[in-house]
């Protein structure tokens, strides 16, 4: 791997290329965004009401993570499953974790407005990224990715990865002719390449960052960048070219994976550490909460009325920006709160937060609840 390779595999670069992109849209060089202040301190105030509003008490804030999807409609769902798993070692019941995280976090790109999840049990209807977290957890349940379904269903596998097919996936989520699902190739795709990685199974990911007691939030991405690289359709993964900056890494999906490692690994007694080195994550709800606040400012009509592809300039932008501007947003959050990045770490406000209240201002925007500004979806970045 050449140096700058490595090097744009980093949240450092992440920040360091997103800054760049920041500058040239400050300079007014920018064809596609203008910046306001007032805009976001109108974000910041969006997410500080959706924050005081699901957690009163700050300190209860958890990680933004998938296991907050396999939580919705306030049923404790890995606590059943792990029912299953009582008289296996912590060390295990953390890989398991982790294999259900990654395959759930690689399943969990854009869904589109159309498709929802009835959950069998109880009933209910989930759409969006909890019906995604809610299925992916049910295939698991069920032993979809196992190589032993019946006797071992709890794992995930990669030679049963391997052999996925995207009517694996249609089933498990239910897909039909009037319930379309996004990017369903992609994501079987994804899911197959996943299974020819070389890792036995996702869950050997614990053992490379695993060591006595502390685990920096950056291994943990080194190492899901370093042995997940080629599931990518592109060669260096969710990295792109900006005039200003040149290639701008974002690592979003990585990311989340990541921020989702950080439970599993916990829960076998280590302490994962300097979470904030890790960014926010720059997809939809982010940076739509930036756009419909009006802390971005369209500088064309063609951004709200046309969609893009991921590698278009003006997405590129967008997603930069939405990184920059989201560790401005976690400062002014923590301030109003009277708390510090130690109480209130990045990724507490993303959950708190800034998710929710991208959201909440999308539907109240737009009938469906979509993003401002729309992106041709593959299953793989969003």
């Amino acid at each position: 791997m050449t140096e700058s390779i490595a090097y744009l595999r980093t949240p450092a670069a992440i920040r360091e290329r997103s800054a760049k992109v920041l500058k040239h849209v400050e300079d007014g060089q920018s064809h596609w965004f203008s910046l306001s202040g007032d805009g976001l301190e109108a974000a910041v105030q969006a997410t500080l009401a959706v924050t005081r509003e699901r957690f009163p008490n700050p300190a209860a804030i958890p990680f933004h993570s998938r296991w907050r999807h396999f939580e919705v409609g306030g049923h404790d769902r890995w606590s059943a499953l792990a029912d299953r798993l009582k008289g296996l070692p912590p060390e295990e019941i953390a890989r398991r974790r982790i294999d259900l995280a990654v395959v759930s976090v690689l399943l969990d790109a854009g869904a589109g407005t159309a498709w929802s999840y009835r959950e069998p049990g109880t009933g209910e209807t989930y759409a969006r990224s909890e019906g995604l977290g809610v299925a992916s957890l049910h295939m698991f349940a069920n032993g979809a990715f196992s190589r032993d379904a019946k006797g071992d269903p709890l794992r995930v596998d990669a030679e049963r990865l391997a052999a996925l097919t995207p009517m694996d996936i249609a089933m498990g989520f239910q897909v039909k002719a009037h319930n379309p699902l996004l990017g369903l190739e992609g994501r079987a795709e994804l899911l197959r390449k996943l299974g020819n990685t070389g890792l036995d199974r996702p869950g050997a990911l614990f053992d490379i960052v695993a060591g006595s007691g502390e685990v920096k939030a950056e291994s943990i991405l080194a190492a899901v960048l370093d042995k997940l690289s080629p599931i990518w359709p592109t060669k260096l993964g969710d990295v792109w070219e900006h005039p200003a900056a040149g290639l701008v890494p974002f690592h979003k999906l990585s990311q989340w994976m990541s921020y989702s490692l950080v439970e599993p690994i916990e829960g076998a007694g280590l302490e994962v550490i300097a979470l904030d080195e890790l960014t926010g994550l720059p997809e939809y709800r982010n940076g739509g909460l930036l756009v419909d606040a009006g802390a971005l400012r369209p500088k064309q009509r063609a951004l709200l009325e046309k969609a893009f592809k991921p590698g278009d300039e003006a997405i590129v932008e967008w997603r930069a920006l939405t990184v920059m501007l989201l560790d401005r947003i976690a400062e002014h959050v923590r301030g109003h709160l009277g708390l510090d990045a130690a109480s209130l770490p990045l990724v507490k406000v993303l959950e708190a937060g800034t998710w929710f209240a991208g959201r909440k201002l999308a539907a109240e925007r737009r009938p469906g609840g979509g993003p401002p500004i729309a992106i041709e979806s593959d299953g793989t970045v969003f």
